[in-house]
This record gives C-alpha cells, structure tokens and sequence, in this order.
C-alpha cells in the first residue's frame, strides 16, 4: 500500500502545471477589453476609453499574428488580411499549420470602437505588419478624436 502511494506521489509531481503564454495573452487582452467597456461608464470620458480600448484590440491583434506567425512561418498578406486570424487563408502563400479554431478567441476580427474594420498590411511600412484604426472619422490622418491609432507608436 506504501509502495502505490509514493508511485502516486512520483507520478503527481512529475506533471507540470502552469498557464501557457498564449493562456496568459489571452487573458490580459480580455481584461483589456473590458476595462475598455466599463472605464467609459466609469470616467465619463468616452472618446478617451474609445482610443484605449482600440489600444487593447490592436495589442490583441499583435498576439493573434505573433502566434499565426510562430505556427506557420510568416505573417498573413495584406491580400490574405486579418481575416486569416479566423479562416485559413485560400490565396497567396498558404499556411502549413494553422491552428484549427483560429487566433482569435471570438472567432471574429473586432472592429474599432467607431464601427470601422482595422487597416492590416503585411509587410508593414513601419514593422513587419501595420494595424491602423483611422479614429472616430474613418479617414487617415487627423487630429485629437479623429487622429489615426496604429501599432507602431502603441507602447
């Protein structure tokens, strides 16, 4: 009877336990989004939670290509968009390893805050790809509640 629990015992502890990065990254960028819907019920500054709550979504759009990236070897084309995060892409140069299920965890690409779809190019102009939301006008450029949001001067 000793014998079968110090067998348990080994076994038990020779399992890892833990999150994986992914799971971790999953979850900052819920708790990002949230905090994105409730801080303008909260703050009374709703064009301001607007702008951070775009800042969440294109972070979580980073770490959806960042592991599209690591599975398959590259990120999607502009051609191919963000719209390879929830389907395998069907032109240009096809994935090897797509993750079934997708990148993202809703199964869908978030638009901006201002019901616009995020601009996606791959090779970006400023990294390897740029995500810009063109604010609450939906043209590019712009100043203060109208002034673009992209991934390259997101901290």
């Amino acid at each position: 009877m000793q014998q079968r629990s110090i067998f348990l015992r080994k076994r038990s502890s020779s399992t890892e336990e833990g999150f994986t990065l992914i799971e971790l990254l999953v979850v900052l960028v819920i708790i990002g989004i949230l905090a994105g819907y409730v801080g303008p019920r909260i703050m009374g500054h709703p064009e301001e939670a607007k702008r951070t709550m775009t800042a969440a979504q294109i972070s979580g759009l980073e770490t959806a290509l960042e592991t599209y990236r690591l599975d398959n070897g590259s990120y999607p084309s502009t051609e191919q968009g963000l719209q390879a995060l929830i389907e395998p892409p069907t032109a240009g140069k096809l994935p090897s390893k797509w993750r079934e299920g997708g990148y993202m965890a809703k199964g869908k690409v978030p638009k901006d805050p201002w019901g616009n779809e995020y601009v996606y190019l791959s090779p970006g102009s400023h990294t390897d790809f740029d995500i810009i939301s063109y604010g609450a006008d939906g043209e590019s450029g712009g100043e203060g509640t109208d002034a673009d949001i992209n991934n390259w001067e997101l901290e």
